[in-house]
């Protein structure tokens, strides 16, 4: 349990690094910052994946089967968010943090069909990172001027893309783990 904490820890603290050190960070310049930061979320993949494998299963609910079709429904809504629909798109345009929602959104759908502690420390650790990503770069940042508004020629586009990406995503996903297309 302990390296999958690392790997949320470290996911998280990559990511905040640019807000919570700008100094730091500053002194570091780009050059330097990016592979540092790249590296760094790289090995807190690979410590959350080695983490969640060897963590022992203590479960502490049981999921109702049903929830499995509103978590694909919610990941699916999330990988669209994550598209580039909210910058070309209609639909998201007004939304300053499509992607770290859709990633919350991930999270909690997560969080629906697993009852277990391992899952609960990984996307539970997930969702605050998310959450906590938004507030900081609110207050770091208080003025949003919001996107220009695309085209919803864009957003069916993207939806079609993220239809296809999610079949090959949970493709992927039953092979490594459990699938999550009900049978």
């Amino acid at each position: 349990m302990l390296i999958l904490i690392l790997g949320v820890l470290l996911w998280a603290g990559a990511h905040l690094f640019k807000r919570l050190a700008p100094a730091k960070r500053a002194a570091l310049g780009d050059k330097k910052t990016a592979p540092l930061v790249a590296t760094s979320l790289l090995v807190a993949i690979v410590l959350m994946v080695i983490g969640f494998r060897m963590a022992p299963v203590v479960d502490l609910w049981t999921p109702p089967a049903f929830l499995r079709h509103l978590n694909n429904l919610l990941v699916l809504i999330a990988i669209y968010m994550m598209s580039p629909a909210p910058k070309r798109g209609a639909l998201l345009s007004g939304m300053r943090h499509p992607m770290l929602l859709g990633f919350a959104l991930w999270a909690v759908a997560h969080l629906l069909v697993n009852g277990d502690l391992a899952a609960l420390v990984l996307f539970g650790g997930l969702l605050l990172w998310a959450l906590t990503e938004i507030v900081v770069i609110n207050r770091a940042e208080p003025v949003w001027e919001g996107r220009e508004k695309g085209s919803y020629g864009k957003d069916a586009m993207f939806f079609a893309a993220s239809v296809v990406l999610y079949g090959v995503i949970g493709l992927i996903h039953g092979w490594v783990g459990p699938s999550p297309f009900p049978m």
